[in-house]
C-alpha cells in the first residue's frame, strides 16, 4: 500500500514522503495512529491540506524543542554517587539516571533521547548530548560527585564515645557487685 507519512517514522521515512508498506502495517499501525494517510485516497487535495496542517504543527513543535534545547544548554545536572579509590564509582551513571535528574528539575526528557556513548564510571564533569526529533541537539553538563559517607565520620566519633562510656562502667562494675552482695546478706 502506498502511504504518505504524516510524521517521522523510524526506519521508514520522514514526514511528507510517499512510501510503500505492507497493507496490515498501514491499516493496523500507521493510519490509526495518524502517522500516515493513504496516497491513493479519493481526494489528493485533502491529503495536501492535511500535510500543510501537519507541517505547521511540526514547525511549532520544533520551535518549542529548540527553546527547550537552549534551556538545557545552560543546565548542569549533579548526580551524587558512592565512590571508591581513584574516583571510581560503585556501579555507573546511565542515561536513565540522567533522565530522572532532569525530571526532578522539571524537564521531561526520555532516556532514549540522551546520547551517552557508554555509562559514566568515574567522578567528574561530562558533556552529554540530548537529541530531539528533527536534528535538534543540546549539550548538557553532568557533574558526577561522590557522596560523603556519614558512617565513616561517625565511626571514629562513636568509638571514642563508646570508649568514654565504657571506662566509667568498668570502674562502677565492682562497686555495683559489692552493693549487690551487701544487699543479699
Amino acid at each position: 500500500m502506498k502511504i504518505i507519512l504524516c510524521d517521522d517514522v523510524d526506519n521508514l521515512g520522514e514526514m511528507g514522503e510517499t512510501v510503500t508498506v505492507a497493507d496490515g502495517y498501514a491499516r493496523n499501525f500507521l493510519i490509526p495512529r495518524r502517522l500516515a494517510v493513504r496516497a491513493d485516497s479519493a481526494s489528493a487535495k485533502q491529503i495536501e491540506h492535511e500535510l500543510a496542517i501537519i507541517k505547521r504543527r511540526e514547525e511549532k513543535r520544533r520551535a518549542e524543542q529548540a527553546k527547550v534545547a537552549k534551556k538545557l544548554e545552560k543546565l548542569t545536572v549533579e548526580i551524587q554517587v558512592r565512590a571508591g579509590e581513584g574516583d571510581k564509582i560503585f556501579g555507573s551513571v546511565t542515561s536513565g539516571h540522567i533522565a530522572e535528574k532532569l525530571e526532578e528539575l522539571g524537564h521531561e526528557i526520555s532516556r532514549k533521547s540522551i546520547q551517552l556513548p557508554e555509562p559514566i564510571k568515574t567522578l567528574g564533569i561530562f558533556k552529554v548530548a540530548v537529541k530531539f526529533p528533527g536534528s535538534i541537539e543540546a549539550q548538557i553538563k553532568v557533574w558526577v560527585t561522590g557522596i560523603e559517607d556519614p558512617n565513616k565520620k561517625a565511626e571514629p566519633a562513636e568509638a571514642a564515645e563508646a570508649a568514654a562510656d565504657a571506662a566509667p562502667d568498668a570502674e562502677e562494675a565492682p562497686v555495683a557487685e559489692a552493693a549487690a552482695e551487701a544487699a543479699a546478706e
